[in-house]
């Protein structure tokens, strides 16, 4: 299945936290915060968007809507909850 976001929307593939800490000390999954790191997958139509396909982003902590594809979670957000580009 291929998901094609309409309008100033944005497929993004969530970026998975780290486990373990610096100091070695492992995290459980339940303790983890959402992650708001992700690497864009597809883009809308719209022409104001400012990221393209591959582009790693961080975005708004609550934003956007958990989809599933392929058996992987992938998230549709607004292009204006997108906060940065990370290079």
């Amino acid at each position: 299945m291929k998901v094609t976001p309409l309008g100033d929307r944005i497929l993004v593939k969530m970026v998975e936290m780290e486990t373990k800490t610096a100091g070695g000390i492992l995290i459980p999954q339940t303790a983890q915060e959402k992650t708001q790191e992700g690497i864009v997958i597809a883009v809308g139509t719209d022409e104001a968007i400012k990221v393209k396909a591959k582009d790693r982003v961080i975005y708004d902590k609550y934003a956007g809507t958990t989809i599933k594809v392929g058996g992987e979670e992938q998230l549709i957000l607004k292009a204006a909850d997108v906060l940065a580009k990370v290079e």
